[in-house]
């Protein structure tokens, strides 16, 4: 007898029973899913693992393992979402603490979560994007919201830390309107993108909801209201919009539930995103909590390359900040968590980006930078951290026109984003890189005002000013930047910056001009 939350698999019996004492009758492979899930409780199982288990030196189809999901899945109710979920290309999870009974003895009080040091910290979410309702039955644009789905799903499968079902999965609801928490048991995601199309004469109208299926609500509606003219780059365009919208509010989300969990049941990725929600901030205490959480991320799940990734973005940011005591320290570390990420995640578009940022800004590898980064935005061309470190190494290359190009579609891929002062920044530095110094100096100034401890921003709002002839307000920015670092040296920074040759030399004069120390 194996129970967890209100549930009692009798395994004899092939019966499930609930709370009320209400009996389920599984069937005895459907049965030995569930006990094989509940004695690897808190650890997520492979398919290949079940079969092994389950159907031992017998072939079987994936069918035959989706039915025995869905039969549990069935009979556990409305707790289906929450205790027993999905990984997709991964396998099952039963997210629950198990006790067990047996003919021999009492209960076996045992808590069958993953003993400390277990990983199953790659619990991202899930999100599947159902068809488009088209209102008013046109079946002349039933092609249309099609392509809209399809705009949808490339562009979320390219956004790092986020599992998106296949369209085809999705699409045996078309036409059906199913009641969401239903697609999440089926497909075992935790977000429903859902929609209409609906048509006026020349003018189109899309909505869509972004619905947490563990309960039903919805969580953002979107509404884009545009011409038929041009169908195909309207398709692109609501796709961008929408995401530009979502892709926040599943982070905000996934945030809030990470914090209301006790420090016990934290998985990698809640710590991972409690890590990310404290490193934009730049408040150096803060920075600092951040890293013990990505090491914790690392120590609990080696395997979870998000932790690597950002561990390695965490100490490139503290060489930018200047509060490393061993810049060639932090580079390394950031080296070796970079190149970590990639091994466990080869073609991870933030991975990717983060390790081109890594040559590029503290090894002065361009060209090799250049290439990763190009490969970045291939393997996810909605990332933003892929087109704002792209833009940086353009920039680096001295290609000014094309960096501001690159960071503006990073910030416009996602304009809500807690880093998106990042982009800013670089949007900034590209337009200074490109003579552009006045549009430097609004986006410096507005970086600023967002997050006054960017020590970077500072540097180059600087560098702008004086370029602009804006000579009492460089050296009121430049004692900011020394009451933030008041170890600022011109040389240190000099043999540490990608700027060179006379694009270093003009930045390293109008510092000196607003007063900063040799």
């Amino acid at each position: 007898m194996y129970r967890f939350a209100a549930f009692a698999l009798d395994t004899e019996r092939g019966t499930l029973m609930d709370a009320a004492g209400r009996e389920a009758t599984l069937r005895p492979k459907s049965a030995e899913v569930l006990r094989f899930l509940a004695e690897n409780a808190g650890r997520v199982v492979s398919r290949e693992a079940l079969m092994s288990a389950v159907w031992p030196n017998v072939f079987v189809t994936d069918d035959s393992i989706t039915q025995c999901i869905t039969e549990i899945r069935r009979a556990l109710g409305p707790e289906a979402t929450r205790l027993l979920r999905t990984f997709p290309r991964r396998g099952y999870l039963l997210d629950v603490a198990v006790t067990r009974r047996d003919a021999r003895g009492p209960d076996a009080e045992a808590g069958r979560r993953a003993p400390a040091g277990t990983a199953f910290g790659d619990d991202r979410p899930s999100v599947a994007v159902l068809p488009f309702r088209v209102l008013h039955g046109d079946p002349q644009q039933s092609w249309f919201a099609e392509g809209i789905i399809e705009g949808i799903i490339h562009v979320l499968s390219g956004i790092g830390n986020l599992f998106v079902i296949a369209q085809a999965s999705a699409a045996a609801y078309a036409g059906t309107g199913p009641d969401p928490r239903r697609v999440a048991d089926e497909l075992g995601v935790r977000y429903v993108l859902r929609g209409t199309v609906q048509r006026s004469g020349e003018r189109l109208r899309i909505t869509a909801q972004l619905v947490d299926a563990l309960d039903g609500r919805v969580l953002r509606a979107e509404k884009r209201d545009g011409a038929t003219a041009d169908l195909f780059e309207m398709q692109d365009r609501i796709a961008a919009q929408v995401i530009a919208t979502i892709a926040p509010t599943v982070h905000e989300h996934e945030l809030r539930r990470a914090m209301r969990k006790p420090p016990s049941s934290l998985t990698a990725y809640d710590l991972v995103l409690q890590a990310l929600d404290l490193m934009p901030r730049l408040d150096s205490g803060l920075y600092d909590r951040a890293g013990s959480l990505l090491r914790q991320a690392i120590a609990l799940d080696p395997g979870f390359a998000p932790a690597r990734s950002y561990a390695a973005l965490w100490h490139l940011i503290r060489i930018a900040q200047g509060w490393t005591p061993d810049p060639a320290g932090d580079s390394a570390a950031a080296a070796r968590d970079a190149a970590a990420a990639l091994e466990r995640e080869h073609n991870n578009a933030t991975a990717l980006a983060i390790q081109g940022h890594m040559l590029s800004y503290t090894r002065r590898e361009f060209a090799a930078a250049a290439r990763i980064l190009e490969r970045a935005t291939e393997a996810g061309p909605s990332n933003p951290t892929a087109w704002a470190f792209r833009s940086a190494t353009t920039g680096y290359l001295g290609d000014g026109p094309r960096a501001v190009e690159q960071a503006e579609h990073a910030i416009r891929l996602s304009p809500i984003d807690p880093f998106v002062y990042l982009s800013e920044h670089l949007l900034s530095q590209a337009h200074y890189i490109a003579g552009n110094y006045a549009e430097a100096v609004r986006w410096g100034r507005w970086v600023a005002q967002k997050n006054a401890r960017h020590a970077a921003n500072l540097r180059t709002l600087t560098a702008s000013l004086v370029a602009s002839g804006e000579a009492e307000e460089a050296r009121a920015v430049a004692r900011q930047l020394l009451a933030l670092n008041p170890g600022f040296r011109l040389a240190r920074f000099a043999a540490r910056t990608p700027l060179a040759g006379r694009a270093l030399e003009h930045f390293l004069a109008r510092l000196r001009a607003a007063g900063l120390p040799d």
